[in-house]
């Protein structure tokens, strides 16, 4: 796929190929979203997203002003996503599992004006709400009429209400295809959350490459994605994948639970599944999993957020009959630029690079690596972000020219499959050789006893490195010496004698972010607080 296939003008705003395209050609009648009460076609949706834009404008906001989106995955997400962008104000979706300080800091950190926010959250911010200088006003979605916001001295206004003194009228602002359309801020798992900037033309980039290119989704595809739409992975799978040909998709604004997927999946009958491996996990450990994961058209699963153990993908295959797609994305290149692909999967690899994206292993003095060798993942293509919010030196790290530090470690082998070692931050070595804490992690969890687990580094009493693992087990599972030992000998056996866990420790459940990755460092700060 040529550069040809994803540019656009240079005057463009993102909403012609996603929200006004699919009327334009004909498809307004098709439902665009579903959530638990409402359905949305892609007619009405081009019609509120005119009338959310204007709403905006008329209550002050303007071309470039921020919008905090706190939300809940229901059909207002979308209008309140498209509208803004339609008006050239610049949505910043937020993760509905912060903490009030965590939203203190990003809302100041963005200069947003305006928060849109779901009204069983406005809990999480009113401790702070007095300590935002700049914020200007709240909308509340889900409120019902007469519905009062406790938000202090901000104008307070209901979503129905800012659609209903918007004018339906076709209207979008003037835009560059190289302008800010939207902000994501990163997990902040290592530290405070970075705003992340995308421009108006990396939605569709990663649509036709990834989406059209690997998916193969069409019109008459039905996606349920798991992962949420203020992650980077659940915008793409729910939002500009299906809406870039037609296609619709089903919201689940619930915690997405091995029980709730598979109600989904009953009750929807999607064709597409997004999830993460540990999700799928769950769903394998499911008395109620079988063919088709409850759907009788699905015909393609994608896993990302962490790599996909190989066992994982082989039982998914046998117990549910699809295959799961793996492969690895980041907020800054906004979703997955390495996949294994249909008819093409090497279980344990994250695939190859996405059509239209270059993928390169750089050593720590910035050479290029051959296959085999351990080094950095560094990408390039069209979806890179534009930089972090006010964080210079970090984007001159991170965004070195076409080339996008990914701060994971990788190795290619010779069929030119990528292999997932671990975070930067998260590899270690022992006896002078780098251990991989996802391959160490991956052979546990291929223990009949282990549902999930986790590894960092330790040292001895001698001070040196060696492994310590976390595991989550399955129920019914007694956590003894002789199950220990039985743990380290099956390490030993897959992954290597030196790698094995020298101690284990057993969890109710590991410590993991909103989008589905295992925070390690948390573990680490543990361990190291109760052993000094």
């Amino acid at each position: 796929m040529t550069d040809s296939d994803y540019a656009v003008h240079r005057d463009y705003n993102a909403v012609q190929d996603f929200v006004d395209a699919p009327v334009a050609r004909g498809l307004g009648d098709r439902i665009a979203f579903t959530d638990p009460t409402r359905s949305l076609s892609y007619d009405a949706l081009q019609s509120a997203t005119c009338r959310f834009a204007h709403g905006l404008m008329r209550l002050g906001l303007r071309q470039e002003s921020r919008v905090v989106l706190l939300m809940f995955d229901t059909v207002d997400y979308p209008i309140a996503f498209w509208g803004a962008i339609r008006a050239g104000i610049v949505p910043v979706p937020l993760n509905t599992l912060l903490t009030s300080e965590q939203y203190a800091y990003i809302l100041e950190d963005s200069r947003a004006e305006a928060v849109v926010i779901s009204t069983s959250l406005i809990k999480s911010i009113e401790p702070v709400i007095d300590r935002l200088t700049l914020l200007r006003l709240v909308i509340v979605a889900g409120a019902g009429p007469g519905a009062e916001c406790c938000c202090g001295r901000f104008p307070t206004h209901r979503f129905d209400d800012v659609l209903g003194d918007g004018a339906p009228a076709p209207w979008t602002a003037q835009t560059l295809s190289d302008e800010v359309a939207f902000w994501l801020y990163s997990s902040g798992s290592t530290g405070d959350p970075k705003g992340v900037k995308h421009v108006h033309t990396s939605l569709i980039a990663t649509a036709r490459l990834y989406g059209m290119g690997v998916l193969g989704i069409t019109g008459e595809d039905l996606v349920f994605s798991a992962a949420k739409l203020f992650f980077a992975y659940g915008l793409g799978n729910s939002m500009s994948f299906p809406m870039a040909v037609g296609a619709g998709a089903v919201l689940l604004p619930d915690r997405p639970t091995p029980d709730a997927v598979l109600e989904v999946m009953r009750r929807h009958r999607p064709t597409i599944f997004f999830g993460s491996p540990a999700l799928y996990a769950g769903l394998l450990a499911h008395h109620d999993i079988g063919g088709g994961a409850g759907s009788d058209r699905l015909r393609l699963c994608v896993s990302a957020a962490e790599a996909l153990p190989p066992h994982i993908g082989e039982r998914w295959r046998q117990v549910v009959g699809v295959d799961i797609l793996d492969g690895i994305g980041s907020t800054e290149m906004l979703h997955i630029f390495l996949s294994n692909r249909q008819n093409e999967i090497r279980w344990g690899t994250s695939g190859k690079p996405v059509p239209g994206y270059d993928a390169k292993i750089v050593g720590e003095d910035g050479s290029e690596l051959g296959d085999g060798e351990i080094g950095e993942l560094v990408v390039r293509g069209p979806s890179s972000a534009e930089g972090y919010w006010n964080q210079r030196a970090k984007t001159r790290r991170t965004f070195a020219g076409e080339w996008t530090y990914t701060g994971d470690k990788y190795l290619r082998d010779r069929d030119g499959f990528y292999q997932y070692c671990g975070r930067t931050d998260d590899m270690f070595k022992v006896s002078g050789v780098w251990v991989s804490p996802f391959e160490v992690e991956a052979a546990l969890m291929s223990h009949e006893a282990v549902l999930a687990a986790a590894v960092i580094a330790r040292k001895d009493q001698d001070d040196l490195i060696k492994p310590k693992a976390f595991v989550v087990l399955r129920d019914g599972r007694a956590a003894d010496e002789q199950l220990f030992e039985a743990l380290k000998a099956h390490v030993k056996q897959h992954a290597g004698a030196w790698k094995y866990p020298r101690w284990i420790e057993v969890r109710d459940e590991l410590p993991m972010t909103a989008t589905g990755k295992v925070q390690r460092f948390k573990l680490r700060e543990e361990d190291a607080a109760a052993n000094g």
